[in-house]
């Protein structure tokens, strides 16, 4: 899978970003609370394959000192994903995984649930 990267330009990724944004279901939208979703082409340095991000504090773990904060963060990176897919579908279908992946973080998800859940 995924011998040569599919070729996307940053702008349809990140439609198929909104797309995978469309499909998650109101209700749970309207629980996310200060957090930006966001494409970047690369990972950190010395994460290669790293598709998807979430930085900051879960929702489950917020307290009644939770103020003031800058918002969370959901990096979902271009380059990694189309160096994984064979085609376009491939894409779309992998870019909605992994932004469903990153919000579950941000409900305080982990990855062994996810995995478990076959979100992972």
């Amino acid at each position: 899978m995924g011998a040569v990267p599919v070729d996307m330009t940053r702008e349809r990724f990140e439609e198929l970003v909104a797309d995978a944004l469309d499909e998650v279901p109101e209700e749970l939208l309207g629980l996310m609370s200060n957090v930006v979703i966001l494409v970047e082409d690369d990972p950190p340095q010395g994460e290669r394959d790293l598709l998807g991000l979430y930085e900051g504090h879960a929702l489950t773990s917020r307290g009644w000192d939770y103020s003031g904060v800058l918002p969370d963060r959901i990096f979902i990176y271009r380059h990694p994903i189309l160096r994984i897919c064979d085609n376009d579908d491939d894409v779309v279908d992998e870019v909605a995984v992994t932004v469903v992946h990153e919000i579950a973080h941000h409900f305080g998800i982990d990855d062994d649930r996810l995995h478990a859940l076959g979100w992972g």
